[in-house]
């Protein structure tokens, strides 16, 4: 392909990127969407571990198992919401999708490894501040894992 037939628009460049062809979610809408998840998934699951299964505040401030058992089966249910449907509900409350770079669903695993790498990637700063800094906006955990997270259209 030569530079003067893309440049009189006769022929498109074989690197275009995505980003004219796609929309990808805007990071405060993401993290509007984590910040639902958090309060409908994590927050009852914290509820139950703490008042059916332990005794209460005092058990669950104790406990080291409690914490990590929470963020275990909170990263399941995050996984089974990706596998199925691409999106947990506070993605879908604010018409975001996650995919593979190819344009599939992630698998369960995927989607799982994908709740590993956010937990690894969130304890670094570089890894939250990566989608202010790139055109298409994916965090690093994103970039790993080979994922996006697409506005939905209306």
């Amino acid at each position: 392909m030569r530079w003067r037939e893309v440049k009189q628009g006769k022929t498109k460049p074989k690197n275009e990127s995505l980003t004219q062809k796609q929309n990808f979610a805007a990071y405060p809408q993401r993290i509007k969407a984590f910040i639902v998840d958090m309060f409908m998934i994590y927050t009852p699951i914290l509820y139950i571990i703490t008042y059916f299964i332990l005794e209460g505040k005092e058990d669950f401030q104790s406990s080291q198992a409690a914490p990590l058992s929470a963020v275990i089966v909170y990263g399941i249910i995050y996984a089974i919401f990706l596998a199925k449907a691409g999106q947990t509900p506070g993605k879908k409350a604010y018409e975001i999708q996650v995919l593979k770079d190819s344009g599939d669903k992630l698998s369960f695993f995927g989607a799982l490894l994908r709740f590993v790498l956010f937990l690894f990637s969130s304890t670094i700063v570089i890894g939250l501040l990566t989608p202010m800094f790139r055109q298409d906006k994916k965090a690093l955990h994103d970039i790993i894992l080979g994922s996006k997270e697409i506005a939905l259209e209306k």
